[in-house]
């Protein structure tokens, strides 16, 4: 009799385990349906009807489940998230569709020597945070002249998430310095916007852009409304090239072989986590890679920021938005929101 009620326990909590992993398929398969289907089916209604009806089949085999029918249960699951699988392979990523005005060009570029020419760089002149006057160009920078890599993070969603830019500083010992920001974006089509739930379900490509900073900083901090922080890295400068020369090499992967966007896995912050990672094999990975938030706490916890001072301090300093908000037309951006930031020492 005992060995009976063990039996029954056992086999209750197997029924348990099984219906909430098939009630995790039925979620799943909605992220995927609404945000895809989308696409097609530009009725909200026609949309949620067909997620009705899968829910409804969804929770019906759960229900057989538990009705001592579970060869039946398993097949009705089985079949239909077998199905919606198999669509859901069929979903690629693609470089051609019509895309918003400010990821409309991909970068790309090589590098011959020491003289890295690139392509479709950004400097758009901004006048609201959606509309601007549109500018691509082309670029050469002298890696012999690359002398600073800084952090941006730009706070749109609280203090937790935050969106990661690396910016690059050349230095001809006759003019002002030159900076170059990447930025590890979605490609929005036109009339899109972000939708963190979305980039679970494939609903953006990546991008990979490349631009001034009067461009890609002033947007955030004097018309978007986000609070940036600025951080000068402390780096080699033999690491300074590779890094420049990754994120080469990832723009030339993204115009060869498009790939999504993802949330957690494909993000600005984690795909310059795998470039530096190449460059310096051993850094330990962290939660706050996706509380992205934190990643300058991060960062400093690997003694990479500058000093001396304390990271409160740091933070203070960092903070660009009123100096961005204060610098003039004609104004050397850069230089402006650099007033006071703590500069790493230059390494060999």
């Amino acid at each position: 009799m005992n060995d009976m009620r063990i039996a029954g326990f056992f086999f209750a909590i197997t029924k348990l385990i099984a219906s909430l992993l098939m009630l995790a398929g039925v979620v799943w398969a909605c992220g995927a349906l609404w945000f895809q289907l989308a696409q097609t089916v530009k009725s909200g209604s026609a949309r949620g009807l067909i997620l009705g009806v899968w829910v409804g089949f969804g929770l019906y085999s759960i229900y057989l489940l538990w009705q001592q029918r579970v060869p039946k249960g398993l097949l009705v699951y089985g079949v239909l998230l077998g199905a919606i699988l198999v669509w859901w392979s069929t979903i690629h990523p693609s470089n051609t569709r019509r895309w918003a005005p400010d990821v409309a060009q991909q970068l790309s570029g090589s590098i011959s020597g020491d003289i890295a020419t690139l392509h479709n760089v950004r400097n758009f002149d901004w006048q609201t945070a959606t509309r601007a006057t549109p500018r691509w160009e082309d670029r050469s920078y002298d890696l012999n002249q690359l002398v600073s890599v800084d952090m941006a993070t730009s706070y749109w969603m609280g203090p937790a998430i935050a969106h990661t830019l690396v910016s690059f500083g050349f230095d001809d010992g006759k003019g002002p310095r030159r900076y170059l920001t990447f930025s590890v974006e979605i490609r929005k089509e036109a009339g899109e916007s972000f939708s963190a739930i979305g980039g679970f379900f494939k609903q953006f490509e990546l991008s990979l852009v490349a631009a001034e900073e009067r461009d890609i900083l002033r947007v955030r901090s004097n018309l978007r409304g986000e609070e940036v922080y600025l951080y000068s890295i402390q780096m080699p400068r033999a690491a300074m090239r590779s890094l420049f020369a990754a994120y080469v090499d990832k723009a030339n992967a993204l115009v060869e072989t498009p790939a999504f966007y993802h949330t957690v896995f494909a993000n600005c912050t984690t795909i310059v986590f795998d470039m530096v990672r190449s460059i310096v094999p051993g850094l330990p990975l962290d939660w706050r890679l996706l509380a992205s938030g934190y990643l300058p706490q991060y960062v400093d916890s690997l003694g990479a920021l500058a000093r001396p001072h304390d990271f409160e301090a740091l933070r203070s300093a960092a903070h660009i938005n009123d100096r961005a908000r204060a610098t003039l037309p004609g104004e050397d951006f850069s230089a402006a929101i650099r007033k006071g930031v703590p500069q790493a020492p230059a390494l060999p």
